[in-house]
């Protein structure tokens, strides 16, 4: 079953998070001048071109349309969404979850594995996709502080606090508000 009001939500995110890559492309350009980042065109290629792509396979298809655009909220479609939803992280490295390993082993427990920094882009422009459909570029610092069991390695912190030190300070230098 393919629904209209999410092929439009994909197809709208995905516009979103390519926004969100062009204008960091255009008015943040130093973080992309990063050893990790061999190429600008194959990184706008996996955030412009192939960013949630799996969200089209049936597997995460029909339980994320049923979830959040059908009238079925039973207890099977919110399992259904669930799983729908840890195989997109598992398929996604853009999202933190990706790099969070947990061991059976007792003594292990869950080990952080740091992300690349192509990923790390990704991830943000992910994020702020959501404040560029909001209209309030600011958005996300707020969202970012109100989700702090976000759980990454001490290098990947400080560079998803780099950037979006860099994306703050260049709003408020080229005045929005």
């Amino acid at each position: 079953k393919m629904s209209i009001e999410y092929d439009n939500y994909i197809n709208e995110h995905k516009e979103l998070v390519a926004k969100a890559f062009y204008w960091l492309e255009d008015n943040v350009p130093e973080i992309f001048k990063n050893k990790e980042i061999s190429s600008i065109g194959e990184l706008e290629r996996q955030i412009c071109d192939r960013h949630d792509y799996s969200k089209k396979f049936v597997d995460e298809y029909e339980p994320y349309d049923n979830y959040f655009y059908g009238k079925d909220k039973s207890y099977k479609s919110v399992n259904d969404f669930n799983k729908a939803w840890l195989i997109h992280i598992h398929r996604n490295p853009h999202h933190w979850q990706y790099w969070v390993l947990l061991n059976d082993d007792p003594n292990e427990k869950q080990l952080v594995i740091d992300m690349p920094y192509n990923y790390i882009i990704e991830m943000i422009c992910d994020w702020w996709s959501f404040s560029w459909k909001n209209g309030d570029l600011y958005e996300i610092f707020d969202w970012y502080e109100q989700h702090k069991n976000i759980i990454l390695r001490e290098h990947t912190k400080h560079m998803v606090d780099y950037i979006l030190h860099m994306i703050n300070s260049t709003l408020d230098y080229k005045g929005y508000s």
